[in-house]
């Protein structure tokens, strides 16, 4: 059988010849470092082959080849597992990004529904209370029938806080007078006198002095429940 010249393949192939003759007992010896630069010199030293009797050079390629296959499919996975891996990531951080802007959306709906509602329950209030004109003018009237005609003319949600006010300056008193200040009526103005904006008989009905005093603290501190806050932390309004 003659020698047969196949050194480009025994060069590339050299460690896995060698690896695989070592199974079948071709190859003897450890195999040298092959060297870029001497590609003729490497393949002096690493069995050829050729001198593979001819019944295993098939086992041999085979081998080469199956490693060869082997390490790109290892390859391919892997690359293939961070490709899936990135994917999963940005689909992650999409799903993510979609369902904050979702919660958003929802707190943001929410809070224009409650506002809506509160400005339709205020403006219901505000729709129910009685004006100073429809109370009967009367000699003279009992702390229960001045409150009487504070709450049909004060919205139910702001009048604790007028009565509270009341309370501390005049004590449901229509006819609660500051010598010293002059100030005069249930919410003490100061003076009294200013009362005559919301009618002539300021000094002697207790329905023009809640009118004014509404008026008053609506528009000074945009509501009673303001005039309350402001006077819990100044005792005055």
């Amino acid at each position: 059988m003659s020698r047969i010249s196949v050194r480009g393949f025994a060069v590339a192939s050299a460690t896995a010849v060698t690896t695989v003759g070592a199974v079948v007992g071709v190859a003897s010896g450890s195999t040298p470092a092959v060297d870029d630069n001497n590609f003729e010199a490497a393949a002096a030293d690493t069995t050829l082959l050729a001198d593979i009797p001819a019944g295993q050079q098939a086992q041999v390629q085979t081998a080469s080849l199956t490693q060869q296959a082997d390490a790109q499919a290892s390859a391919a996975d892997a690359a293939a597992k961070k490709s899936a891996e990135e994917t999963a990531r940005i689909q992650a951080a999409k799903d993510a990004k979609s369902k904050k802007k979702a919660a958003e959306d929802k707190l943001e709906e929410e809070r224009k529904e409650k506002e809506r509602k509160e400005a339709e329950e205020e403006r219901a209030s505000r729709s129910s209370v009685r004006d100073a004109s429809s109370f009967s003018a009367q000699g003279s009237y009992s702390v229960a029938e001045v409150q009487a005609m504070a709450r049909q003319m004060i919205p139910a949600d702001q009048f604790q806080c007028f009565s509270n006010i009341v309370n501390h300056e005049s004590s449901w008193n229509y006819r609660a007078s500051n010598p010293s200040s002059g100030a005069y009526g249930l919410v003490q103005a100061l003076p009294g006198s200013k009362m005559s904006s919301a009618g002539a008989d300021w000094q002697s009905n207790p329905a023009t002095q809640i009118k004014w005093g509404l008026s008053y603290m609506d528009g000074r501190y945009g509501s009673p429940c303001g005039a309350w806050s402001f006077w819990q932390a100044n005792s005055w309004y």
